[in-house]
């Protein structure tokens, strides 16, 4: 059974007047399929306006559908009844750590989550340590979350959505706030959690950078999916890329321009690493 599975979602921002009458209909999300597996790690890219966060906030069932099915761990998200357990499957992240943080001791931000789910205090407690260890965060339990930087705060709300146990994490452009440093921390947090955890992981952002260890990234403009594709399918691309207004990793516009410019390199690198093996490769060859 798939983890996420999205079946012709379509989704339209209504705004009325005063009096409740349409004013105007927007289509946001327009046939959208998704499946995600268990355990993967899937990118969401798209530019300003493309849908990627209102696909995102239907997984979460903050947002139901106008037309279609998202199912969340074999669940309707459209069925009241299953509210409860969806969310608890699928944790969300946002943008803003400050907006999710609450308390003002880390641990007992970090366990606000698990009391109310009625998780005993004991259960409670050795979950706050754990969760606050996985994000390399339990050195700062007793500190008020006011003192932390960007990306430790948002590492704490990571640490608040693991110590629910949910099987998913969905980040909505977790590191838009961050600095390069926090950006860095938290990526690294998510890919560790997806790969010690198992936990499955939806990110979505718009910095190239953090979707090169994706295990598939899909593409969205204008509310619909346009490409899909493992990161080294996808910015083999780059032409359809940047009609779509996107940017691709730096290394990987270097590699691409050397190759324009006559070399013999291999389409898709994605690395420092990997650029480096194959001017290696020409210098010797």
């Amino acid at each position: 059974m798939e983890m996420i599975k999205v079946c012709d979602l379509a989704f339209d921002y209504i705004r009325r007047n005063e009096g409740g009458n349409v004013e105007s209909i927007y289509r946001a999300i327009n046939g959208v399929n998704l499946d995600v597996k268990r355990g993967d790690f899937i990118a969401i890219i798209g530019a300003n306006g493309s849908g990627k966060s209102t696909l995102a906030k239907h997984i979460n069932a903050i947002l139901f559908p106008t037309e279609g099915t998202v199912w969340v761990n074999g669940l309707n998200t459209s069925q009241e009844e299953n509210l409860w357990e969806i969310r608890r499957s699928a944790g969300m992240v946002f943008q803003n750590p400050d907006n999710q943080i609450i308390a003002t001791v880390v641990e007992e931000d970090v366990g606000f989550g698990p009391e109310n789910l009625g998780v005993p205090t004991e259960e409670i407690w050795k979950r706050v340590e754990d969760s606050l260890k996985a994000v390399g965060m339990l050195e700062y339990r007793k500190q008020s979350p006011n003192m932390l930087s960007g990306g430790q705060k948002q590492r704490v709300a990571i640490a608040g959505i693991m110590a629910m146990k949910p099987e998913c994490i969905v980040l909505d452009e977790p590191t838009a706030m961050l600095d390069p440093n926090g950006r860095k921390e938290v990526i690294s947090t998510i890919q560790w959690l997806n790969r010690h955890e198992n936990i499955t992981v939806i990110l979505i952002t718009h910095h190239m950078d953090e979707v090169v260890n994706a295990d598939k990234i899909f593409v969205m403009d204008n509310g619909m999916i346009v490409m899909q594709g493992t990161p080294k399918e996808i910015f083999s691309r780059i032409p359809e890329i940047k009609k779509y207004r996107l940017d691709v990793p730096q290394v990987t516009e270097l590699a691409y321009e050397l190759r324009q410019a006559g070399l013999d390199i291999p389409e898709g690198i994605l690395t420092v690493d990997e650029l480096v093996e194959a001017l290696e490769k020409l210098r010797k060859g």
